[in-house]
């Protein structure tokens, strides 16, 4: 049973101690990983080439299991002498930040409980008495969480390097037993227990204090309680036997104290359990605070005075006075091709030759003849047929605008080159009746409108299809909603 154990947490070792080793190189892959990403070239998948920390170790460790309450002498009860057995463990453990981890450990050991060392010969008339000697020998596998309490509580401000930490552990397992009995009759094996058994599991807690002797060695002094769940574990035979009858508690539960050493893996210097990602980035800004350095912003300067730097303007020469956006661009309200500064009808669209302002043919007295015109500027979000709060002033100027002419009008919709075509088409009809039904509940005739769906068929932009691939602003132009006459 104890070499089946013993060769289950080997071959789990070998194939975690092998992903243990790293590599420091670096990803040089250009390629974004996902469509998420900033954009930047320095982006890499997360792989053990590119970690900057050692996160495996192996531990081992001996130490004194010391019974705390049982039938037969032990901490809790009795004044028995023969207390003190022996105990090892070794373990695998994986970090998996800098405040928590996975250990897989293996634990052998032996307990001692009664009125005498059964290694020696028993006292005469000691099973009358029932002053029996036990020792009970147990093997157990488990995987146990390790809290970094140290890291989780540890000051930002603390700039010392540290070198000590508590930890906290708790975790589950199957635990084997033999239990042995001891009178002036012999010695025999009372109870025996297998493992991976449900009766089998076992649990432990405690916690355990590190000091970093160097970036490969770790020395570890730790106490943890290990509660079997089990009334035959002291070796005092079955549960209704007379010494197992003797006290009240239903479980033999057992410390552990034990010294050990944990030898980190991997070829980076450093161990994630031993880095504080605070502290790191409190150090860097510390680091950048006592540096004196300018920093030299718009090398390349301001050429036309627009307020954005040529590094990044989009537009080197925009007319003195004309308000930009953030690229540096002079705005057109309405892209009417007129900037707003000389357009002189800034939310209704009209050619440049009359600075902006839609043509038309005033008759004195009487309403406007209109002639072959197109209105334009209004436009939509993205697969929306909503009208914008920014649509509103020109198709107010829209109402009164038609209102005082003669003719009547086409209200054609339009989309960029995203979607299906009939996709396109049915959201092309949305909008231009979105638009039609607007103008006549603000007062515009019915019978002087006409909504046609164009979809993708009349672009303003033509260059922006499926297959180039076209700026924000040039698609936003091409889902707009315009006006023809008749």
């Amino acid at each position: 049973m104890k070499l089946s154990l013993a060769i289950v947490a080997l071959a789990l070792a070998v194939p975690a101690t092998g992903f243990a080793q790293d590599s420091t190189a670096v990803s040089s892959g250009r390629e974004y990983p996902n469509t998420f990403s900033s954009g930047s070239a320095n982006i890499s998948p997360f792989t053990n080439k590119s970690k900057r920390f050692n996160d495996w170790a192996v531990s081992f460790g001996a130490g004194v299991p010391l019974v705390q309450s049982a039938d037969l002498t032990s901490l809790k009860n009795g004044n028995g002498k023969n207390l003190f057995g022996y105990s090892a463990y070794v373990s695998i453990d994986k970090a998996i930040t800098h405040a928590f981890g996975i250990n897989l450990q293996y634990d052998r050991g032996e307990t001692r409980q009664g009125w005498f060392n059964t290694k020696k010969d028993a006292p005469a008339n000691a099973s009358a008495k029932q002053q029996v000697g036990a020792r009970t020998q147990y093997d157990a596998i488990s995987l146990i969480g390790d809290v970094n309490l140290s890291n989780l509580f540890r000051r930002v401000d603390n700039h010392s390097p540290y070198r000590w930490a508590l930890h906290g552990y708790a975790g589950l397992g199957t635990l084997a037993y033999r239990a042995y009995q001891k009178d002036e009759t012999g010695d025999r094996m009372v109870t025996e227990v297998k493992p991976f058994k449900l009766g089998s599991m076992f649990a432990q807690a405690g916690a355990g204090l590190k000091f970093k002797v160097n970036h490969r060695i770790d020395l570890e002094g730790r106490v943890m309680y290990a509660i079997t769940g089990d009334d035959e574990f002291d070796g005092g035979g079955d549960k209704y036997s007379a010494i197992n009858q003797r006290e009240e508690q239903v479980s033999d539960n057992f410390f552990n104290a034990t010294l050990g050493l944990s030898l980190k893996l991997g070829k980076h210097e450093s161990h994630v359990m031993w880095h504080d990602p605070l502290q790191e980035m409190y150090y860097k800004l510390d680091v950048l605070a006592s540096k004196n350095q300018d920093i030299e912003v718009c090398k390349k300067g301001d050429l036309d005075n627009d307020g954005v730097c040529d590094d990044w303007d989009r537009q080197l020469d925009t007319p003195s006075g004309a308000r930009v956006d953030g690229a540096g661009v002079a705005l057109d309200t309405d892209l009417d091709g007129v900037v707003d500064l000389y357009d002189k009808c800034v939310t209704v669209p009209g050619p440049v030759e009359n600075n902006g302002c839609p043509t038309s043919t005033p008759v004195p007295d009487g309403p406007v003849i209109e002639g072959e015109t197109k209105l334009e500027g209004i436009e939509f979000d993205l697969n929306s047929d909503r009208i914008l709060p920014s649509n509103t002033p020109i198709l107010n100027n829209a109402v009164n605008y038609i209102n005082s002419s003669n003719g009547s009008y086409t209200v054609i919709g339009a989309t960029d080159t995203r979607g299906s075509d009939a996709y396109n088409q049915k959201l092309s009809e949305r909008r231009a009746n979105s638009v039609k039904n607007y103008l006549i509940e603000n007062g515009v005739q019915s019978d002087k409108l006409n909504a046609v769906g164009k979809g993708e068929k009349n672009l303003k932009y033509p260059e922006c299809n499926p297959a180039t691939k076209c700026p924000e602003w040039k698609n936003r132009a091409n889902r707009r909603v315009y006006f023809e006459a008749k």
